[in-house]
């Protein structure tokens, strides 16, 4: 080569083919960066495999049943319906396959070389590949492994429960699920089996699932999944899970048998970071395992970075493809003029897709009041205009906070039909700074949901510290 490099000699070399890691690699390749990218399973990682796409998809699927039950009240005559599961696996498998193929493509389009391997650290600038025992020298090295299910090897007969990751390849849909969790993984499974025909039962230690969101969300969301026939089991765990002739039995803490065709455990996700050689490396991890960083994403080791949920800041599809960019800019943005910069993270939109869904950004009422002096509490709960003729039971809940003192929107909570679109253009108002004021001065879309949000004037409550 002109510069004098050998072949295995790379200016960043990336672990783990996704989201952020092959968004950093496809930008700093992009830059003029000799990129190399490994990963051991499919291109995509977590979200496009086995989470984000494939959960969408089956959310998606789940909701004909709710359309097909309400569509008499137009004036449908809707026939007997039926729901082949394999059919849905089927699709689904077939389209992120198709999206693998993008990922790749868009890989050796920008110029990075792709590698099917594990990848193990050696050094602050040395990877080892094992599938041919290949070492490559790297001036960088960007860690980006996400994530991986929990599952608790000392609950006996674990090995009977799937974690999310085997949820979507089931070889028979389960009439009875019980789903062990109260995150947003474990609430948006409970909503697709449950609309797909199943007996669902939710068992959780907490006193109320979907710790961290803001309580009218919570609250709401349980009222209305139970409405749909789910069980919650609250304040309670597993104690162990057993075979039997009619399929599996979770025995809990409580006292309490729970009789299931699959057990899902949706218990949260810890740091894919087994295996790395990061002792080797010297890289320091937190108490949960996860990689420390600072700012811009750097180990403590200067030439080795990490990004997305490896990391455990917030870990989201999206905050990992920022970081992921932020970081090639940062690191080779340069010569195009591109200059330093960091991810920022206050006020990031995110959807939990429930049936309702949850739309959320900025502050929660909790968070709120325990941080301002004076919060204005803007809440209203309504049947939108397709319940009136279906005869359904759907309700959407709007929430707005508000700085007392300065009128800046500090958090908006949204339950209902297309919360997901509606929250990621208010994330755009709320990192614009925008007011109260502003939402009122904005004229309404009639007849929508989205027109409470501008046309919300008489305030809830105020609340004072």
């Amino acid at each position: 080569m002109s510069d004098g490099r050998k072949e295995d000699e790379v200016d960043l070399f990336v672990i783990g083919g996704g989201s952020g890691g092959v968004r950093a690699a496809r930008i700093a390749a992009g830059h003029g960066a000799k990129v190399m990218l490994a990963e051991e399973f499919r291109m995509g990682g977590t979200c496009v495999i086995r989470g984000c796409v494939p959960k969408k998809l089956y959310v998606l699927a789940s909701r004909f049943a709710k359309d097909f039950a309400e569509a008499r009240g137009f004036g449908w005559q809707v026939g007997e319906s039926r729901h082949d599961w394999h059919r849905l696996v089927g699709a689904k498998e077939a389209e992120i396959t198709r999206l693998e193929g993008l990922y790749a493509k868009g890989q050796a389009s920008a110029g990075v070389e792709v590698v099917k391997s594990r990848a193990v650290i050696e050094g602050p600038n040395t990877i080892r590949l094992l599938a041919d025992n290949r070492v490559i020298r790297a001036k960088h090295i960007l860690i980006a492994t996400g994530g991986r299910p929990n599952r608790d090897a000392a609950l006996p007969g674990i090995e009977h429960a799937i974690t999310s990751n085997e949820v979507f390849d089931l070889e028979e849909f389960p009439k009875r699920i019980v789903i062990a969790g109260g995150g947003y993984i474990a609430l948006e499974f409970a909503g697709i089996f449950r609309l797909l025909g199943a007996e669902v039962t939710v068992i959780y230690r907490g006193a109320q699932v979907l710790r961290g969101f803001d309580q009218d969300l919570r609250d709401n969301l349980v009222a209305a999944y139970e409405k749909m026939g789910v069980r919650f089991v609250l304040n309670d765990t597993f104690s162990r899970i057993e075979r039997a002739e009619t399929g599996l039995v979770g025995h809990t803490k409580a006292g309490a048998r729970i009789e299931a065709d699959q057990i899902l455990l949706a218990i949260g996700r810890s740091p894919n970071v087994e295996g790395l050689g990061l002792d080797k490396a010297g890289i320091a991890t937190g108490a949960d395992g996860a990689i420390l960083v600072d700012a811009a994403s750097r180990t403590n080791i200067p030439s080795i970075f990490a990004v997305g949920d490896v990391t455990n800041r917030v870990n989201l599809t999206p905050v990992a493809i920022r970081e992921g960019h932020a970081l090639a800019d940062t690191l080779f943005g340069g010569a195009k003029g591109i200059k330093p910069w960091q991810v920022d993270y206050a006020n990031i939109p995110t959807a939990v897709f429930t049936t309702p869904e949850i739309g959320t950004v900025g502050l929660t009422e909790a968070e709120a009041r325990a941080q301002y002096g004076v919060v204005d509490l803007y809440r209203t709960s309504f049947r939108p205009i397709r319940a009136t003729l279906s005869g359904g039971e759907d309700k959407v809940m709007m929430k707005i906070l508000v700085d007392g003192e300065s009128d800046r929107v500090l958090g908006v909570h949204i339950l209902g039909e297309g919360a997901g679109e509606l929250i990621q253009l208010l994330g755009i108002a709320l990192k614009m700074g925008a007011t109260k004021a502003d939402f009122d001065a904005t004229m309404a879309v009639h007849p929508t949901a989205a027109e409470e949000l501008v046309t919300l004037r008489t305030r809830t409550a105020r609340f004072t510290r």
